[in-house]
C-alpha cells in the first residue's frame, strides 16, 4: 500500500486532485486508516486513474468521466457519448479558427496588406423597390440564416425560377446574439408563387442607402461593417432602417473570393449639415 503522497508522486497527480476525486466517488482510496485519516493507494488503481486523466484529456468533465466510468454505459452510449464530445470540439476549433481569421485581417489591415487604404470604399445611392420571394424567422443565431436560403433554392427549383441576387435582411434595431430576427431573400422576374413559407414580398425603395463591397470571407466582414459604420457616423447620417447583405459571388461563405455588398439605409442627423 501507498500513502496519497507516494501515489501522488508515483502517479504524477497531485494530492488536490487525488482527493477531489475520492471526493466525487471517481477514485477512492484502497483504505483509509480509520484512525488517523490516511489515505492509501494500490497500484492496481493505476489503470483506473488513467482512464479518468485520459478521459479528461478528450474534454470531458469529471461528472461525465463517474458516468463513463461508474455507470455501465453500453458500447452505444458510450459511443454517443464520444461523438457528442467530438461535436462540442469541432465547434471550438471552428471558433477558433474565425477568431484567428480575424486576427490575421486586423494584422493585414494594420500592415496594409490585402489591399490599400481605402479599400472600403462607400458610396451614397438610392434604391428602387425590388420584388422578391422571400422567407422571415426569427433565428437562434445569424448563421441560421443559411438554412432560409435552403428553402429559397428548393423554392426556385420547384417552380423553376432563376434568382437574380440572393439578399439577406436584419431588422433588429440592435445586434443580437440570439433570436436574431433575419430574412432571406431573392430577387426574380416572373411570377413568384407563395408555397408554403415562401411568401412574393417588396423590398422598399430607399432613398439614401450607404453601401461598400467587401472581398473576403464572412469571417472577415466586420472590417467591412467597421468602415461604413465609421463613414455614416463620419458624415452626419444615422442609420434609418433594416440593414442588407447582397450575395453577388463566390459560392461558398469561407472562400476568400467571396464577394458582398454591405447595404445600409441612412438619414441626416439632427444638426449636422450634409457634405458637399
Amino acid at each position: 500500500m501507498l500513502r496519497i503522497g507516494e501515489f501522488s508522486r508515483l502517479a504524477r497527480v497531485s494530492v488536490k486532485a487525488l482527493r477531489l476525486y475520492d471526493r466525487l466517488g471517481l477514485l477512492k482510496p484502497a483504505r483509509t486508516d480509520a484512525f488517523s485519516g490516511y489515505r492509501y493507494y494500490s497500484g492496481e488503481q493505476l489503470p483506473r486513474l488513467n482512464a479518468i486523466l485520459a478521459l479528461k484529456d478528450l474534454g470531458f468533465s469529471l461528472g461525465q468521466v463517474g458516468r463513463l466510468l461508474n455507470e455501465g454505459l453500453s458500447r452505444a452510449q458510450i459511443r454517443a457519448m464520444l461523438e457528442l464530445r467530438r461535436g462540442e470540439a469541432e465547434r471550438a476549433l471552428k471558433a477558433e479558427q474565425e477568431r484567428l481569421a480575424r486576427v490575421e485581417a486586423r494584422l493585414r489591415r494594420m500592415d496594409g496588406e490585402g489591399g490599400v487604404p481605402g479599400s472600403h470604399e462607400v458610396v451614397l445611392k438610392a434604391m428602387g423597390p425590388q420584388r422578391v420571394a422571400s422567407v422571415r424567422e426569427t433565428l437562434p443565431a445569424y448563421s441560421e440564416v443559411g438554412r432560409l436560403f435552403g428553402e429559397l433554392r428548393a423554392y426556385a427549383e420547384r417552380h423553376g425560377v432563376r434568382p437574380s441576387a440572393w439578399v439577406s435582411v436584419w431588422h433588429d434595431e440592435e445586434y443580437r446574439d440570439e433570436d436574431a430576427d433575419g430574412e432571406a431573400a431573392f430577387v426574380a422576374d416572373g411570377p413568384l408563387p407563395d408555397d408554403g413559407r415562401v411568401r412574393e414580398s417588396l423590398l422598399p425603395a430607399v432613398e439614401h442607402m450607404a453601401a461598400t463591397v467587401h472581398h473576403g470571407p464572412f469571417d472577415t466582414i466586420g472590417v467591412a461593417y467597421a468602415a461604413l459604420l465609421a463613414w455614416i457616423e463620419g458624415n452626419g447620417y444615422r442609420v434609418a432602417g433594416p440593414h442588407r447583405e447582397v450575395y453577388l459571388s463566390g459560392g461558398e461563405q469561407g472562400n476568400p473570393d467571396y464577394v458582398t455588398e454591405i447595404q445600409v439605409p441612412v438619414e441626416k442627423a439632427e444638426g449636422r449639415e450634409r457634405p458637399a
